[in-house]
């Protein structure tokens, strides 16, 4: 009976907090700031943070680049016009950094669309502008001091577009190579001489390809760089290179795999480039797929390591250590959490932090310093920056940002790990469940399935407000969210990733229904309210269940395809689709038709509200139409939206995200609480 009352009195005053604080609103939600990328001065001095936030007034987003003292927690505004592609960097002694600022804010400092390299000086607080060309480079590094720096542009001048288009015109011819297929490299040497300075800029070598990012290695006086292809179709067009600058005919390849090579950092003592890899292709003949992954180079002889050792998850991201090895940030499940491996040889160490998921994460170079800066974000604690003078400090962080206070002060949703089991072949899945504010445990609540993209991505423990990661927000307007982390989920095994190949939509559609029926086995869910949507590979998947089933009243769909073959045929990353599916539409036919969406659309009875961007090179907007007009021919209810200029991440208008989950808001409540079907499945 004690227990009893103390159950009943604790519930009384969660319920009377709770009812304190006001309730979440779209436009808090979606008004928050997002962070997408940090760098910490070499001493730690200062930490260089990349904001994101909604301008509505403007109809765009601003990209501010911070300047914040550790010590003092002050900050400065470098820009609100940041240049997202290439992320700000130190200089060797952390005097400087460069910085690109985006075409609007050039066009005013320059009437012939020139491109300005930013230099920034700490000490003397000024600015530096270096011309670069007519086009914004590709990549840039540091040379071996404070005084020179490299930098790749697009190779082709005004004269070779301009031959170009008097012998094609307008005409594209596709596959053939293109002037803009290539790349120049320079050097930009400066000159202070009497508080004078100067700068030179020397064209060293034209590359045969277009480069991703660029790193000076300079105990073995090379550069090393990536290369990339805007089609990712075969995998040998993404590779590392190494130029001698002792000789620059001296091009060599370091790597010959069937891997997306990015993110390249050095060792503390030069010689070992580290890289992150994403697998995209078959090996010796057969299909799978892999997590992320981390592995280095030796510079001195070409040796691959793999990094990671006794970790089974997927590495999301790393920094080196200045005192050797790496810290990661490595996902398991659907948490985030920042490791520690000091050799390859060595297996990772787990630093015991806050649950939920470190983003973004940043090391002092210096010897003598212990610091990093990360980001981190939970279901109750938002996304925000932190800095800490060593990794046993991870529980007493305080954070350096505060962009998503509001959030704090609203009545949020709680959330827990929900799993179930795939009678199927047993499977133990799991997903995250939502409760709407002050309803945490109750039963019988209406449902809103929310599927996550990739399909490697995963559903994690965070509170990120946009129009993408929206779970809060309709649980917020009493949705029971489930957010399943179904079959293809990155951070749970290679061998759980790889189950979706040759049922890349029948198989986690099988997981996802589980769930749904696990939930109303257990009283939780409402089995007549019953709603599913996602986006991208979540559009997929919603796409593809309710050609399986009519127990879903409405649907919302966003960049999900509706045919394997025209998507194949047609996207910016064929190379994947092959990859879920097992092979090409010639070689497996029947997996195509199989796990097809138009030749099932003839059960659909499920009102579907769909959006896309117009210029959507992913999941282009054909894939929307086709499936619109066949819904359409039917008598199912159906709308869609095209957003004018975007492409699959909705990130030219802020409006645009906010419009959709508005308009998908008001479809759940127009038909998720009543069934219009005439036949249940």
């Amino acid at each position: 009976m004690k227990c009893y009352l103390l159950v009943l009195v604790l519930a009384y005053f969660q319920c009377f907090s709770t009812e304190r604080l006001q309730k979440l609103t779209i436009d808090e939600f979606l008004n928050s700031t997002q962070y997408k990328s940090l760098s910490l001065s070499p001493d730690a001095d200062y930490l260089l943070v990349h904001s994101l936030r909604p301008v509505w007034e403007s109809n765009q987003y601003e990209d501010a680049l911070w300047l914040h003292q550790t010590k003092t927690r002050q900050k400065k505004l470098i820009t609100s016009q940041l240049h997202s592609n290439i992320k700000p960097k130190w200089s060797p002694t952390g005097t400087w950094f460069y910085y690109l600022v985006n075409a609007v804010n050039e066009r005013s400092q320059s009437s012939n669309n020139e491109k300005y390299l930013h230099l920034y000086n700490i000490i003397s607080e000024e600015t530096l502008l270096i011309e670069v060309g007519i086009q914004n480079p590709l990549a840039i590094t540091w040379g071996n001091d404070d005084n020179s720096l490299y930098f790749i542009s697009i190779a082709s001048s005004q004269e070779d577009n301009k031959m170009n288009e008097n012998e094609w015109k307008d005409v594209v011819q596709y596959r053939q190579r293109k002037p803009t297929d290539s790349s120049t490299l320079c050097r930009i040497d400066i000159k202070n001489k009497d508080q004078k300075i100067s700068v030179k800029i020397t064209t060293i070598i034209n590359i045969d390809f277009l480069v991703g990012e660029l790193l000076l290695a300079p105990a073995e006086n090379k550069l090393v760089f990536t290369s990339v292809s805007a089609l990712v179709e075969n995998p040998h067009d993404f590779e590392i290179y190494a130029l001698d600058l002792r000789n620059v005919s001296l091009l060599s390849k370091l790597t010959d795999n069937k891997v997306v090579e990015q993110n390249l950092q050095l060792s503390p003592d030069g010689k070992h480039l580290f890289f992150e890899i994403n697998s995209i292709e078959p090996t010796g003949g057969k299909y799978n797929d892999k997590q992320n992954a981390l592995d280095s180079i030796d510079l001195t002889n070409g040796k691959i390591e793999h990094w990671g050792k006794g970790f089974n998850g997927n590495i999301i991201s790393y920094t080196i250590r200045s005192q050797g090895g790496v810290y990661i940030l490595g996902q398991l499940g659907i948490n985030v959490q920042l490791y520690v491996q000091q050799l390859s040889s060595k297996y990772v160490m787990l630093q015991h932090g806050w649950e939920g998921t470190y983003q973004l994460v940043s090391s002092a170079s210096s010897p003598h310093s212990l610091s990093i800066a990360f980001g981190h974000s939970s279901f109750e604690r938002p996304f925000e920056i932190y800095f800490i003078e060593h990794i046993n400090q991870l529980y007493v962080a305080k954070a350096i940002t505060c962009g998503n206070q509001l959030l704090r002060e609203r009545n949020l949703p709680r959330a827990k790990i929900y799993r179930w089991i795939n009678s199927e072949d047993d499977r133990i899945i799991e997903g995250i469940l939502h409760y709407p504010p002050g309803k945490f445990g109750c039963k019988n609540l209406p449902l809103f399935v929310l599927i996550h993209g990739g399909p490697n991505a995963a559903s994690l423990n965070m509170l990120i407000g946009d129009y993408y990661s929206w779970a809060p927000l309709a649980a917020t307007e009493g949705w029971l969210v489930l957010e399943p982390n179904y079959r293809g989920t990155g951070g749970y095994g290679d061998e759980f990733l790889s189950e979706i190949i040759g049922h890349p939509l029948s198989r986690p559609g099988r997981d996802i229904l589980a769930g749904v029926d696990s939930l109303i086995s257990d009283g939780i869910a409402n089995p007549n309210r019953l709603t599913v949507g996602g986006y991208s590979y979540g559009g997929f998947l919603t796409n593809w269940l309710i050609t399986q089933t009519t127990r879903f009243n409405a649907a919302v769909s966003g960049a999900g395809p509706a045919e394997h073959v025209s998507l194949w045929g047609s996207m910016d990353m064929p190379a994947y689709i092959a990859s879920y599916i097992g092979g090409y539409p010639w070689e497996i036919p029947e997996t195509y038709y199989n796990e097809s969406i138009m030749f099932k659309l003839g059960s659909v009875q499920t009102p579907i509200h769909i959006v896309s961007g117009a210029n959507d090179l992913r999941v282009p907007p054909t894939e929307s139409l086709m499936l619109e007009r066949g819904l359409h021919y039917i008598g199912v209810p159906v709308k869609l939206l095209l957003f004018p200029n975007e492409d699959h991440d909705l990130t030219i208008n802020p409006w645009h995200g906010k419009i959709k989950v508005r308009e998908e808001l008001k479809w759940l409540d127009k038909y998720g609480h009543t069934s219009l079907n005439k036949t249940i499945n």
